[in-house]
């Protein structure tokens, strides 16, 4: 009998030991291995906004709270997941998000609402890589390419997005069929997005990009284009230098025919006590059409009054000053001032002033302060924001 049974189980083995039967003990192996190398990450930002604009005779009023849950699994024979999800809640809703039919208010771009903020599948090995899904693309300085961070829903892109590093040169590609923009609008259509970047030691370093975009919408089909061109970045010690230029014209089904430039160049001195920065900002004009940036985190450039988000058809020219203080007990403080034109017909569009004060309680816990007036001139009304945030990150 003992015999019988010691047959028995030496058959059983070899049934288990089966090729197949390995690869599926492999299989289970490795990806409990991967999901045990998982990593959760919970964060919360609450905002305050406030917003007096000229031609509503209503402020608007914005307490909002983003909760994002991000899960990134450990790697399996290469591959990843990350999934994101975010959730907008508005406990005070005086404003236009755009979405909540608010239109007495001024907009604040800010709609609640959850949805899948990031869902990809990521592919790496050690100097390549590959998404494939919903995922955050950010390049260079986010002016042609970005995020769009500052608003609670982030812009993302699903598509297909390779990147490739050796030493100090890198490339990366993505081909998109779609934006998730900050209203949780879909844009479909076909954009291929490329930047191509040297560095050419630990100061100096130039990028090449491409970005040539084909919405599906007849609406945004205004924003069809081919934008091909570069930047420069260098550390000369206490000073900093950056330039760029470009060119854009129309694209795809784009009804307007045109073709516009892009210039830019900024330069600041470090002390151990301040930091001053000079920059001037062109988006031109042709044939009734202005030099415009769809994908880009607009916020960052031309005033945080975001009077000019969408190009105006005459172009703008941006004169800014920045100064910024050395930590003063921790707390960052920082204030631009812009002066803005027009790239034809001599507009003047009027002037901003920005500033912001902001204090990092820990690595878990932070706070700021920010406040932009735009005074209007030939363009627009006048426009006073001003917002206080808090954000915890676990």
């Amino acid at each position: 009998m003992q015999k019988k049974i010691f047959s028995l189980s030496l058959i059983t083995t070899a049934i288990l030991l089966t090729p197949s039967s390995l690869a599926a003990i492999s299989f289970s192996n490795g990806l409990s291995k991967a999901l045990n190398n998982s990593n959760a990450n919970l964060s919360f930002r609450a905002r305050y906004e406030g917003v007096d604009q000229g031609d509503f005779e209503e402020d608007a009023a914005a307490f909002t709270v983003k909760s994002r849950l991000n899960v990134k699994t450990g790697s399996y024979k290469k591959v990843a997941l990350v999934l994101e999800v975010d959730n907008v809640s508005a406990f005070v809703d005086d404003y236009n998000s755009t979405k909540n039919g608010n239109t007495a208010y001024p907009v604040i771009t800010d709609p609640s609402g959850t949805d899948v903020n990031q869902g990809y599948i990521q592919y790496a090995i050690k100097s390549f890589g590959v998404n494939i899904g919903r995922q955050r693309i950010l390049h260079n300085n986010e002016r042609f390419l970005g995020g769009v961070g500052w608003r609670q829903n982030e812009q993302t892109y699903d598509g297909v997005r390779a990147q490739f590093v050796n030493g100090g040169f890198s490339v990366d590609y993505g081909y998109i069929h779609n934006i998730n923009n900050v209203v949780d609008d879909n844009l479909s259509g076909g954009f291929h997005l490329a930047n191509m970047a040297y560095k050419i030691n630990r100061n100096h370093k130039i990028s090449a990009f491409a970005y040539v975009l084909d919405f599906d919408d007849v609406v945004q089909q205004v924003n069809s284009s081919a934008t091909y061109g570069g930047l420069y970045n260098g550390n000369f010690g206490s000073v900093l230098f950056n330039a760029s230029i470009a060119s854009q014209s129309d694209n795809g089904d784009n009804s307007n025919s045109y073709s516009a430039m892009y210039l830019s160049a900024d330069i600041s001195y470090r002390t151990d006590f301040f930091t001053v920065l000079g920059g001037y900002e062109l988006l031109g004009s042709d044939n009734g059409v202005g030099f415009n940036t769809p994908l880009a985190t607009k916020h960052k450039f031309q005033g945080w009054s975001d009077k000019f988000l969408d190009t105006p058809g005459e172009g703008i020219q941006d004169i800014y000053f920045t100064v910024k203080g050395a930590p003063f007990y921790d707390i960052k403080l920082s204030a631009t001032y812009h002066i803005l034109t027009s790239d034809v017909d001599d507009i003047d569009y009027g002037n901003e002033i920005d500033f912001i004060a902001s204090y990092k309680i820990n690595r878990n816990y932070a706070v700021l302060a920010k406040f932009a007036a735009y005074g209007a001139d030939d363009y627009s009304t006048d426009t006073n924001k001003f917002w206080v945030q808090a954000t915890a990150k676990f």
